[in-house]
């Protein structure tokens, strides 16, 4: 299981159910990351998507919301134990979360893969990043984006793995 997201120098996540920028270096790092893999979200991160599943990619939904609200190709799963039995059930499949706030603390315990960008900014956010123990995970990898004609703040894309 793999965790994706953007967080602001706040821990701040998201603003009234969107991300609080707009930022093109981050959105194709999560378009190429994610792309021909499984993408699980929640209910109000799906919605952000405009409702729909993101193309080419499996989209799972973590809610307690009636699947019939979700268009049919979209997997709904009730429970964190559902998403972990379907984890265990399709292992040749890549898992990666993309929130939000609620659906990364509900499974903190069993990611083992985090995908962090750090967006250099303050934005106004009503959403944050729950709280990581990083002791428990290695970082890798970092790779810094510098300010240019489309991307107005620094990114850093950093990557860590659970040790065990």
């Amino acid at each position: 299981m793999i965790f994706i997201w953007a967080e602001d120098q706040s821990h701040g996540i998201g603003y009234q159910g969107r991300l609080p920028w707009h930022l093109p270096a981050d959105m194709a790092f999560f378009k190429k990351t994610t792309t021909g893999h499984t993408l699980l979200s929640g209910a109000r991160t799906f919605q952000s998507y405009g409702g729909r599943p993101l193309p080419h990619r499996k989209n799972l939904v973590l809610t307690s919301q009636n699947a019939d609200q979700f268009p049919g190709d979209v997997v709904v799963l009730p429970t964190v134990e559902a998403v972990l039995t379907y984890e265990r059930q399709h292992p040749e499949e890549t898992l990666y979360v993309s929130g939000g706030a609620q659906v990364f603390a509900s499974l903190m315990p069993y990611v083992q893969t985090l995908l962090k960008t750090r967006v250099d900014g303050r934005y106004k956010v009503d959403t944050y990043m729950p709280p990581i123990d990083y002791s428990a995970f290695k970082k890798v990898s970092s790779d810094t984006v510098a300010v240019d004609e489309h991307n107005p703040v620094a990114l850093t894309f950093e990557r860590y793995e659970r040790q065990d």
